[in-house]
Order: structure tokens, then C-alpha cells, then sequence
């Protein structure tokens, strides 16, 4: 059994990780706070810019355009996939749940490229000898538009110049602060069904009006990219703050836990310190007893 000093010493050493994790549980909430404020500020922006294409759908279902045009066969795209992790660990299975879907879709593909947001990632597809196309540095601890801009503009070109045929996203969508899901999400080509609704196709709905200049395959030209950033930034924003939610209920977990082993650790102190108490008693007791036997038996003596 453990004696007291030893006790109170592991009972120190757990107050002491308590700090840490209660300082990390206020670090990832108020970065939850910044990150949602941030894209409750530009979600109205994108969300024009999708209600713009929805509008040159609905009025001209049939324009042609690149970023909407489906490649090859089936078996001939080359798949680009985006996977978003984190540069930390300590957030339960946030990064888990990610490689592991990114895992089973690259098992799934002949040709593919990988694009990874976050250094978990990096190491994970490193030990598993996966090439991978390219890292985006620092994006996964700071999601900015102007790092989506940079991921985008990477994306884009190689879509345009055919290296590539499909994107997705996969990334960890925030439900709520106790539900998180790993998903994955196509953002090119587009699909015109997604932006016309099937009333818009119902006769005799009333159609505004439209003028394009130059024309409406330039005005996607411009609109686009911004609507395919729209939805990079999103995933960055949704897979950073369901980052921080894991970290916050891992620290709560493990603040939690930490009480109860204090909790059992006290009892164990007042034991063994009883048991300590009582053993001095006993020992003075005895003492007592040994001095006064002692003190008779010189009485009897004399």
C-alpha cells in the first residue's frame, strides 16, 4: 500500500493535468465561437453567389459549361480528393473517422490524387506509402478565405486542364455540440439539378427577365469559382470547429475523469492516514501499557 506522501504526490500531479486540460477546454471553445461567427459573416455572400447560378439554370437549363460537364468514362476519371484533418491530436476520433473514409474511397479508385489539409493526414498517408499530390500547410489550425482561395485555385486548374476529372471533399460536419459525421461532398463538376428546383421546371411559372453580358457561359466563368471556394471554406470552417467540439468534450472527458481518480485517491489518503493515526495509538497504548507493568513489577520487587 501506498503511503501518504505518494498519495498526495499522484494527487498533485492530477490537479496539475487538470489545469492543462481545463485551459485547452476554454482555448478550443473560444475558437468554436470565432470560427462559427466568422462563417455566419460570409455565409450571405455565398449564398448569393448560389442563388445567382440557380438563376441562370432555371432560365437556361441547357447552357454549356466546364464546371458542370461530366469527363470520360466512369472507369478513366481521375478522382481528386480533399481530406481535412487536423495538425493536433487530443480530439477523440475527429482524425480517425476522416482517413479512415478517405482510406476506403482511395481502395475504391484506379486513379486518383490527394489533397491533404492538416499534418495527421500528412504522417497517416506517409506511413502508408499513399503519394500524396499536395499538402496545404498551416489551413487546418487558421481556415481563412484566403487559404480556400489558394486550395481552390490548385483545384481549378488542374480541373481545367484535365488532370483531373472529379473533386470531393472529405471532411467532419458539425450537427450539434454532441453530433459530428464524417462526409464526403462532390464540388465539380456541378450538378444543374442541385441549383433547379423542379417548381422552376412546372409551366407557367413566372420568369423574370435576364441580361448577361457578355454572355451567360463568361458570367459562370466568374461566379463559379467563388461558389466552389464557398464550399472548400465551408468544409474548412465545419471540420475546424468539429475539431474543437472533440477536443472540448475529450477535455471534459478527461477533467471528468480525473475528478473521480482524485475522489478515489482521497479516500485512499484518509484511509491509509487513518490507519497511520490508529497504528500511533496503538503504539502509545502499548507503550503505556509496557511502562506500567514495568513500574509493578519493580513495586513487587521491592
Amino acid at each position: 500500500m501506498a503511503n501518504t506522501r505518494e498519495i498526495k504526490s499522484r494527487m498533485n500531479s492530477i490537479q496539475d493535468t487538470m489545469k492543462i486540460t481545463n485551459a485547452m477546454y476554454m482555448i478550443s471553445s473560444t475558437k468554436l465561437r470565432k470560427a462559427k461567427k466568422n462563417l455566419e459573416e460570409t455565409e450571405p455572400y455565398f449564398y448569393t453567389l448560389q442563388s445567382m447560378i440557380a438563376r441562370i439554370m432555371r432560365h437556361l437549363p441547357d447552357v454549356e459549361n466546364p464546371f458542370f460537364q461530366i469527363r470520360k468514362a466512369p472507369e478513366e476519371r481521375v478522382k481528386a480528393f480533399v481530406v481535412i484533418t487536423a495538425d493536433k491530436g487530443l480530439a477523440g476520433a475527429y482524425n480517425h473517422n476522416v482517413l479512415k473514409m478517405a482510406q476506403e474511397q482511395i481502395e475504391k479508385c484506379s486513379n486518383y490524387r490527394l489533397f491533404v489539409v492538416g499534418e495527421l493526414g500528412r504522417q497517416y498517408f506517409k506511413n502508408k506509402n499513399i503519394p500524396v499530390a499536395e499538402q496545404f500547410h498551416y489551413t487546418a489550425q487558421n481556415p481563412s478565405l484566403h487559404r480556400a482561395r489558394i486550395i481552390t485555385e490548385t483545384l481549378l486548374e488542374q480541373f481545367r486542364e484535365g488532370e483531373i476529372d472529379e473533386v470531393y471533399v472529405i471532411y467532419t460536419s458539425m450537427k450539434n455540440s454532441m453530433t459530428t459525421e464524417t462526409e464526403m461532398m462532390q464540388i465539380l463538376p456541378m450538378e444543374k439539378k442541385e441549383f433547379v428546383p423542379r417548381e422552376a421546371m412546372t409551366a407557367g411559372i413566372f420568369q423574370e427577365e435576364l441580361l448577361f453580358n457578355p454572355s451567360p457561359d463568361a458570367v459562370l466563368e466568374n461566379i463559379v469559382p467563388d461558389c466552389v471556394m464557398g464550399y472548400l471554406y465551408g468544409a474548412l470552417i465545419e471540420s475546424f470547429c468539429s475539431e474543437q467540439n472533440a477536443r472540448m468534450m475529450a477535455m471534459e472527458a478527461a477533467n471528468k475523469s480525473a475528478s473521480e481518480m482524485i475522489h478515489d485517491l482521497s479516500i485512499e489518503y484518509n484511509r491509509v492516514r487513518q490507519a497511520m493515526i490508529t497504528q500511533e495509538i496503538t503504539e502509545v497504548i502499548s507503550g503505556a501499557k509496557a511502562q506500567k507493568k514495568k513500574k509493578q513489577a519493580k513495586k513487587e520487587a521491592l
